[in-house]
């Protein structure tokens, strides 16, 4: 499969005008372009609308927001826009990618669609090869048939063997006839009416695109590490740029804990905690009065960013409570909040001790820098400036 979309992929970039005969050329371009004059060569055209009402010679090459021809192409056409129409019959190959594709007229070479929407009611002598997300055949086809889509419809008479691989439905309208086998792959089985006729046999494949419990359950534990993996990442990212950019506030949170008594250290950690918890009940009594709403939202916002700093800081304590410990050194670097925040989003993993030691560590940062903010909103030592 995909082969064949890399087959496709070469087939669409190389220029039509490559197969076609070294002829004059012209060139049209404008933002509503209409190529009324015949070109006894190849065209090429250009525009956000374009449309060709004169016969081509030659190749025809269009590129626009929408593109229609009219007229017929003695050579190839390769048509690229979001919508493209194609009315005038073409002799050579047709190869289209657009949103919506609409054959209407008989193409007698290869026809290769590339969209969301593909509708071939001209009968296409050669072989077909359409990927979009619907794919209507309307008008049979004399060469094999290859779809690749979700719901997939079929009519007409069909010369050759069809294969489809829908992930959708794929319906034949009555009557329809394929000399050849009918091989297709759907989640159900295609309703096919007594009155289709399919020579060749029909190969049917259930290809349930639907996964089991037992993928369900892969693809969950993929996500959650995927989640993880990205809210770590992003937490060593944010620690290393605030110890690296604020190593001093770093540097004085390590000096409360070492510094300090322990009475000190619980004291902190209980104005931490009643910050954090008295905070929402407070935002939410303030929105429920008409002045309070704008104070209610801009202590929401300081409280989310204290509760982010908190935690980012507690993970740069532990990082530079390891340089003291092991390093014997009291400067903060970058890799130190890398480290303690990475040693700090291991310990979060673990069940209940885990998680109440973060939390613990995140209670103290909490409030360390609330002390350090009211003491540098309202200073009363003359050294307050140094610990910032």
């Amino acid at each position: 499969m995909q082969r064949t979309f890399l087959t496709l992929l070469v087939i669409l970039l190389i220029p039509a005008s490559v197969y076609a005969a070294r002829n004059p050329s012209s060139f049209s371009f404008g933002r509503a372009l209409v190529a009324a004059s015949t070109s006894p060569g190849n065209a090429y055209l250009a525009g956000v609308s374009v449309v060709s009402t004169a016969a081509v010679g030659g190749d025809l090459s269009a590129v626009g927001g929408s593109v229609v021809s009219a007229a017929q192409v003695a050579g190839d056409a390769l048509l690229l826009a979001g919508s493209v129409s194609l009315r005038g019959p073409v002799t050579g190959d047709v190869r289209s990618v657009g949103g919506s594709i609409a054959i209407e007229s008989p193409v007698t070479g290869d026809l290769t669609a590339l969209g969301f929407s593909v509708h071939d009611a001209g009968h296409t002598t050669g072989s077909v090869f359409i990927v979009a997300a619907d794919a209507v055949l309307s008008n049979g086809a004399s060469g094999s048939v290859t779809i690749y889509g979700n719901n997939v419809a079929l009519a007409g008479d069909f010369a050759g063997n069809v294969d489809v691989i829908a992930t959708g439905h794929l319906t034949l309208s009555a009557s329809t006839t394929i000399r050849g086998a009918l091989s297709y792959e759907a989640p159900e089985p295609a309703l096919i009416p007594a009155s289709v006729a399919i020579l060749g046999g029909v190969h049917y494949t259930n290809a349930s695109y639907l996964p089991d419990a037992g993928t369900s359950r892969i693809l969950a534990l993929v996500s959650i590490g995927f989640f993880l993996f990205t809210r770590i990442l992003g937490a060593l990212i944010l620690a290393g740029l605030l110890a690296g950019l604020f190593p001093k506030i770093a540097e004085a949170i390590a000096e409360r804990a070492y510094a300090s008594r322990p009475r000190d250290v619980l004291l902190l950690m209980i104005l931490g905690f009643g910050i954090l918890v008295a905070t929402p009940v407070l935002i939410v009594l303030l929105a429920l009065t008409l002045v309070g709403i704008g104070l209610a939202l801009l202590l929401l916002i300081l409280y989310a960013l204290l509760v982010l700093l908190a935690f980012l800081y507690a993970g740069i304590f532990l990082g530079s409570m390891f340089a003291r410990r092991f390093l014997k050194r009291e400067t903060v670097f970058w890799h130190d909040g890398v480290l303690g925040m990475l040693a700090l989003s291991i310990i979060a993993l673990l069940p209940v001790v885990g998680l109440f030691a973060a939390i613990l560590l995140t209670l103290f940062s909490a409030g360390a820098l609330l002390q350090m903010f009211f003491r540098a909103a309202f200073p009363h030592e003359e050294q307050t400036s140094e610990m910032l």
